[in-house]
Parts: C-alpha cells; structure tokens; sequence
C-alpha cells in the first residue's frame, strides 16, 4: 500500500468508503481519491486493496483508474495528436482524459493524427500531468556498461542514424551502418550499448556486441527478434517489405534456404531459431 499518493504512476491504494460517484481510495497518510463508478465491480469491498493509476480531472481534481495509460511519469511513448489549441496540442495516453503538450514544451510542427515520440511530465505549478517534445534526461550515465542490455525507443531519424531513448534516462545514436532491418520513429526494441562516450550519450547496437551479422538478413532479424518470429511462406508481402526490407519472392528463397542449411525451424505460424 502506498503511503502517498502519485499522481502519473500506479499506486495501490485501500478502499474506504463507498460513496454516489464510486468508491474512496485511501494511502497510508490518508488521503483520498476517488475511484469512478465506470471502474468498479462488486470485487471492491471495503479494506481490500487495488492497483490503480492517478491522474487529475478536468477541475484538477485527484482521479484513480483501473485503466492502464500507453505511458507512466517520466517515460516515453509514441503518441496520437488528437486536437490542437492556441496554447498547445492533446495527445491520447489511452485515458478518457488527453494530456496537454504545452506551446513552450513543443519543438516541431503538431497535426491532428500525427503521432509523436513524447515523455510524460509533472507540471510542479498545477499538479497536472503534461506531455513534452522537450525531454528531461539525466545527465550522467549510472549503472550501465558496455554491452549492457537496454530498452530503447527510436525518436528522430538524421543523416547519421537513429536518435533513441535509452532506458527512458539517456540519449543514445544507432548508426545507419549498423542497421540492418526496417526501422521508424516511435519503434522500441531491446538494444545493446556498443559505446559510453565522453559526452554521456551513448552509441547504441541492436544486435549483441561481438555477433557478427551471417550475411542473410533474414536470419540476422530474426536473431535481433529473439529467435522467433510470426513468418512463414504465407505470410503478406507488404508485412515481409516492413519488417526485412525483403520482396516476398526473395523472402521465400531466404527461408529456404535458411531451413536447408538447418539454421531455422519453419512451424505452421511462425519460424524460429533452431
């Protein structure tokens, strides 16, 4: 049980008293928060306990919902715009209330059903939960090495490669040399840290340090993948161009001969590493 309340991140809370509008949530020091009819179910007696997300109403009022948003305090998603005003674009979190990206939080240009990589944000002035172009990151890389395993979130194409988030803390670049699949902004993979630079950014791979690419693209995004992937013979040509850059007749012959070479396992839905 949470001894406070936080606004943007799941907190599990007790139920205190039932009331016209939902039921009462209460944190150890005791504040409530009020959890709407729409999200309740016989479940929630008195003194149980349940993991909910706070956010604030349209009266800046404390809110809990059982629905989980695309995106939590301090993290990254890639977001819908939805609606645009003088003082700043709404964005879709998968909450009935749209988060606002304020004028002086926006870097670039935001269309209605555009999308954008954003990080979610606590305005400390009203307590309300505000969406940024401008990331906070932190400054100085802690607990991470080279070769580490990381999360990334692909954020802005340049001449030299990708711009990511690592982690939703730093700055990284995968470099188009070292890209050998399809990728797009707002894509989020596992990684690995190929370099920690002076400057505290990182050079990123998405392939393990010291694994050589085979040569056959195929089976090098397949390794990238985890090993397996929901592929096979049938599988539609606009979704084999996406993910391997690869017509569906020179897809066909990779795996092929992939599965000849015993490289691979074709299943009814999928192929796998063998």
């Amino acid at each position: 049980m949470n001894e406070h309340i936080y606004v943007g991140e799941l907190n599990t809370l007790a139920v205190n008293r039932v009331s016209e509008p939902g039921i009462y949530l209460i944190s150890d020091d005791q504040t409530e928060v009020l959890l709407p009819n729409a999200y309740v179910n016989k479940s929630m007696e008195i003194g149980s306990f349940l993991e909910v997300f706070i956010y604030t109403d349209s009266e800046d009022r404390l809110v809990a919902t059982t629905l989980k948003p695309y995106v939590y305090l301090y993290e990254f998603a890639f977001l819908e715009i939805v609606d645009n005003m003088k003082f700043g674009s709404f964005v879709d979190i998968g909450l009935p209330k749209h988060i606002l990206v304020p004028k002086n939080k926006q870097k670039g240009t935001f269309e209605v059903g555009k999308r954008k990589v954003l990080q979610l944000l606590l305005d400390e002035k009203t307590n309300r939960l505000i969406a940024s172009e401008k990331f906070e990151l932190l400054k100085e890389i802690k607990d991470l090495e080279k070769n580490a395993e990381v999360e990334i979130i692909l954020y802005s194409k340049t001449p030299l490669g990708y711009k990511v988030i690592v982690n939703n803390s730093y700055e990284g670049m995968i470099y188009h040399t070292e890209i050998f699949e399809n990728l797009k902004i707002g894509d989020k993979r596992r990684a690995y840290i190929k370099q920690i630079r002076a400057d505290n950014k990182l050079d990123i791979s998405l392939q393990k340090i010291g694994v050589k690419p085979s040569g056959d693209k195929v089976f090098d995004i397949l390794i990238q993948s985890g090993g397996k992937l929901d592929f096979t013979y049938k599988s539609e040509a606009d979704e084999i161009k996406e993910k391997f850059g690869l017509s569906k007749k020179a897809f066909k012959a990779s795996l092929t001969k992939l599965i000849a070479e015993g490289k691979i396992i074709l299943e009814e839905s999928c192929i796998r590493v063998k």
